[in-house]
């Protein structure tokens, strides 16, 4: 008998991703997206890090959604570690286009694309590219370029730059500079505050057609502590922590069998 039964649930609430329009509005997601709004406003290039599993991808998937298709053009890329003509082609495949297959034609491409889009479309391009902490040096020169020029005196194009803590020391170096200097928006976007886990926790299993607080008060802590609040870490955990509650037969999940999910996670 999987947890489902033992729980009573609909479906696994913590191993799937939510919907954007299921996502649980932590303090930490709320202010993201506030940020990447103002991006929009400034046309430019914005800069979202944080640790592995803090939602990066989610906020982009959020961000993504909530822009009108018929003002906004989104390209999102999250296969980084190729060339700049395999970025090109990629940007090319996402905004319709035929892709080239040299680099120069390529770049013309999407100029010109980007310019079409503002032109007689009006809509405005959004590139967001995850994972950008993978991205060779080139490749990061030529988005630059890409972003470079405006039309009528007013920029065309956005670009969100989303990535580990290692992609905001890389464009500090020298190297990175013209770059660095052009970020309009940068945010470090954090976990879940500690008074936000037992909502979050409840938010997850309503979902999942469960009303029940399913976690003892002091697995709680032990889960924020293990997690160290991040959301990834957080449904891995409980998601075990559920398997061996219910494999334990008990009804709420106990501090011993928090420990033993964490256990199973660090294999």
């Amino acid at each position: 008998m999987t947890y489902l039964q033992h729980f009573a649930l609909t479906r696994y609430p913590f191993q799937t991703p939510a919907e954007t329009d299921e996502l649980f509005p932590t303090q930490a997601g709320v202010e993201t997206q506030t940020r990447l709004q103002h991006l929009l406003e400034l046309r430019g290039i914005g800069l979202l890090t944080g640790e592995v599993g803090c939602g990066k991808t989610t906020a982009c998937r959020q961000f993504a959604a909530s822009l009108h298709p018929g003002l906004f053009r989104v390209a999102y890329v999250s296969l980084t570690t190729g060339s700049v003509l395999d970025m090109y082609q990629t940007l090319a495949w996402e905004l319709g286009l035929q892709p080239e297959r040299s680099r120069a034609p390529a770049y013309r491409a999407l100029r010109e694309e980007i310019a079409r889009l503002a032109r007689e479309a009006h809509q405005l391009p959004v590139l967001i590219i995850d994972e950008a902490h993978n991205l060779r040096n080139d490749v990061l020169e030529d988005l630059r370029l890409l972003t470079s020029f405006q039309m009528d005196a007013e920029r065309c194009l956005c670009l969100l730059l989303a990535g580990l803590s290692s992609l905001r020391k890389r464009l500090a170096m020298a190297v990175h500079e013209s770059l660095g200097q052009r970020i309009a928006v940068q945010h470090h976007l954090g976990g879940l505050a500690r008074d936000e886990l037992e909502p979050y926790l409840a938010h997850r299993l309503h979902l999942a057609g469960c009303d029940l607080p399913l976690f003892e008060p002091n697995a709680l802590e032990a889960l924020f502590q293990a997690s160290r609040g991040l959301p990834r870490q957080i449904d891995r955990i409980a998601h075990f922590a559920l398997v061996a509650a219910a494999c334990a037969q008990a009804r709420q999940v106990s501090t011993e069998q928090l420990e033993q999910a964490c256990a199973e996670v660090r294999l």
